[in-house]
């Protein structure tokens, strides 16, 4: 009969692990029946790894990334969420990767030593009120992440640019995103996160498109039409940043260069983009991100020089 016990928290043991990536803690072990002695046993003839002071694995490698969210949620216990970049990672964002896992903690939360790989975020938020119900890691909800994350930036255009991204990327809406930031406050960057959210829900995709239309607001140029669908000379699908009706006819198209334009395959792939939107009816320009941001004022002039209209 004690074999018998012993074997059935053994493969409880088993299935709890296999449930959070291959990992356990010493409290959920003590909860099954298994003693600190056959723990130990297990360390030291390399069959179990010590992770931290609080959380096994049962398998032996390298953690892979799941792992590592595990790894710290487990350490820092509950109510600890995988957060900020990491949960939005988990929602599916591209393009936004950091090598750290995030995860939240209660402010107050005593978590002894560092863990490689790990940052903890300690916050005053009710953490069970923004976790996900639909995944057994505990993972914030994708738009609490991504407004804690942008909160807390040093730079405006970081904040905005990641909620860009996931409406872009059509993982949520400007409209849930203002709803969770009414929810969230007080919040920094409350006020630029809300005014960015009401032009993307106007139709900007990216930083870029903010910047253009903050550019025609501040110095007084009809807002362009944005992500206009066109059919190049091949016949091929394209999206244009930003386009104007001019007075006489044609349509002036502003292309937006990010620094990931300046690469050589890139800006190949960009002249030929732009020799084959370019018709006699339809003019293409270009700027550079870094231009919108320093240099508005220049842009706008030179915008103003060939044609665009001001503002109504």
């Amino acid at each position: 009969m004690a074999w018998s016990r012993g074997q059935e928290s053994w493969r409880q043991v088993a299935a709890v692990a296999a449930q959070q990536g291959g990992l356990i803690t010493r409290a959920q072990l003590g909860a099954l029946g298994v003693d600190r002695w056959a723990v130990r046993h297990r360390i030291a003839t390399g069959r179990w790894v010590e992770w931290t002071p609080t959380v096994i694995g049962t398998t032996t490698g390298e953690l892979g990334r799941r792992q590592l969210m595990w790894l710290g949620v487990l350490h820092a216990g509950p109510p600890a969420l995988v957060g900020d970049l990491t949960a939005a990672e988990v929602g599916g964002l591209r393009n936004w990767h950091r090598d750290d896992v995030t995860v939240l903690v209660p402010r107050g939360t005593d978590l002894g030593r560092p863990v490689p790989g790990i940052g903890f975020v300690q916050t005053r938020r009710p953490l069970p009120d923004l976790r996900r119900t639909d995944l057994r890691l505990p993972v914030c909800r994708l738009e609490p992440a991504v407004l804690h994350f942008a909160a807390y930036q040093d730079s405006r255009r970081t904040a905005e640019g990641v909620v860009a991204a996931v409406v872009q990327q059509r993982l949520t809406s400007p409209a849930a995103l203002l709803a969770w930031l009414d929810r969230m406050q007080p919040l920094r960057w409350a006020r630029i996160l809300r005014a960015a959210l009401v032009d993307i829900a106007g139709g900007a995709q990216s930083v870029a498109e903010l910047d253009v239309r903050r550019m025609c607001r501040r110095f007084g140029l009809a807002a362009p039409a944005r992500q206009t669908k066109r059919r190049d000379a091949s016949g091929r699908v394209r999206f244009t940043d930003c386009e104007w009706r001019l007075r006489d006819g044609r349509v002036l198209v502003l292309e937006v260069d990010g620094g990931f334009h300046m690469e050589v395959e890139h800006w190949k792939d960009d002249i030929a983009r732009q020799r084959a939107l370019t018709s006699p009816d339809r003019v293409v320009v270009r700027c550079t991100a870094r231009e919108l941001r320093d240099q508005p004022d220049v842009v706008a002039r030179d915008l103003r020089n060939l044609g665009v209209p001001a503002a109504a």
